[in-house]
């Protein structure tokens, strides 16, 4: 697998969360925090993003707001509007039994009101990721609280594509949506990291260093996309640095300053990390599962995955995922 593909496999757990929500004004509600990665996209009208801690943001058609570690946050038609408290939470238990959903917010239940109301003021399409902060990897500390992706003509056209279709698979459901939805929902994670790590044009929002750096950078990525698609390679400093056609010194110095790691460190945390993942999701032997990660000798294996995680794989295995000792 390709860095950012690997990077979202090993955090993702569970099933995404996503609901199409109209709004009748005059409307406010706030999200509640929630561990894992959230997002709000505008399909239609417009409305405010009120942080906790920074300054309201004004939202158009096709804006896309990404909050990776699931900070709490309000959306309403305008920032003096009071706020009701998470009535339509996608991590709330009502949702959970409801995976994928459609709510209105504001209107009579029997669906009268002012003769003045045609339709919703604004239609939100809001969805959640469980996102295991244990298992966080290092690329996606370098997204802010909240990534505000604003609508631009030309811009990110997969992640209009896939908006389009999850709000139409939302709107109307057909046989299949239980396949179809959490399958965009991925797609959408993935379109939007995407749109972060690609260097926006000057002036943008966008990332200047650290991860985003490192995915610019054609040796420093090679070397990454190398590691990821073959962990278990007998990769050496002078391997990886043939990879990006660059001298064992430049490219050392140059990999330690973008991904925070020298090359064999970051080699090692990632095998440990897949190792990790392979306890948790399969009844491979041990024995297999450090021939996956390069590991000739499971004693070998077993040591490096103890300094790592401070417990032995076996135990890991049997509960222990997460606790250190």
């Amino acid at each position: 697998m390709d860095v950012l593909s690997d990077v979202v496999a090993v955090m993702r757990t569970g099933e995404p969360r996503s609901a199409r929500v109209e709004w009748y004004g005059p409307w406010g509600q706030r999200f509640l925090p929630a561990p894992g990665g959230g997002f709000q996209v505008i399909l239609q009208g417009s409305c405010w993003l009120i942080p906790r801690e920074s300054e309201p943001v004004a939202l158009g058609v096709g804006d896309v707001v990404f909050m990776p570690r699931g900070h709490d946050h309000a959306l309403a038609d305008h920032p003096s509007t009071p706020l009701a408290e998470a009535a339509c939470d996608p991590q709330d238990g009502t949702w959970r039994e409801q995976r994928h959903a459609t709510a209105s917010v504001g209107r009579p239940p029997d669906g009268t009101g002012p003769a003045t109301v045609t339709g919703p003021a604004t239609v939100t399409l809001c969805g959640a990721y469980q996102l295991d902060p244990s298992r966080a990897h290092p690329l996606l500390r370098d997204v802010p609280d909240v990534l505000h992706l604003p609508a631009r003509l030309g811009r990110h056209p997969e992640i209009r594509a896939a908006v389009e279709l999850l709000g139409g698979e939302l709107e109307r459901p057909r046989l299949g949506a239980d396949t179809v939805v959490p399958a965009l929902l991925d797609m959408l994670l993935l379109f939007i990291l995407r749109a972060w790590f690609d260097q926006p044009p000057a002036g943008e929002q966008g990332p200047a260093h650290g991860w985003a750096a490192a995915l610019g950078d054609r040796a420093v990525s090679a070397a990454l996309d190398a590691v990821h698609r073959a962990p278990d390679a007998p990769w050496t400093v002078e391997s990886l640095a043939a990879r990006g056609g660059l001298s064992r010194a430049a490219f050392a110095k140059r990999f330690a300053a973008t991904v925070g790691r020298p090359p064999l460190g970051y080699l090692t945390w990632w095998r440990m990390t897949t190792a990790a993942r392979l306890l948790r999701e399969t009844d491979s032997p041990l024995s297999s599962v450090a021939e996956r990660v390069g590991y000739g000798s499971e004693f070998a294996f077993a040591n490096a995955f103890k300094r790592e995680y401070g417990l032995a794989p076996g135990r890991y295995r049997r509960g222990g995922a997460g606790r250190r000792d």
